[in-house]
């Protein structure tokens, strides 16, 4: 086995420097990786036998929009104007 593939030991003589005033409650926690979102993205878990009728989010929403669309087309004009 060459040295380069060789694990660092550790240095038993380094001691926990941390000085006891940091205080790492307060920071952020950021969000990595493939699943992460935009902070004004609202996420939905849709129903496995929903899904795999629309192909992406692009799809849910055109299909949902219309579904307003249709549902404020059948609501009485009384009721539109109470909202």
């Amino acid at each position: 086995m060459s040295k380069g593939f060789m694990p660092k030991k550790s240095n038993p003589r380094m001691g926990d420097d941390l000085r006891p005033e940091y205080d790492f409650r307060a920071l952020r926690v950021v969000a990595r990786g493939p699943g992460r979102r935009t902070p004004h993205e609202i996420s939905v878990q849709l129903a496995p036998d929903v899904a795999e009728t629309f192909p992406d989010s692009d799809a849910v929403n055109e299909a949902l929009r219309l579904l307003i669309r249709i549902a404020k087309s059948q609501m009485s004009p009384k009721k539109l104007r109470g909202r």
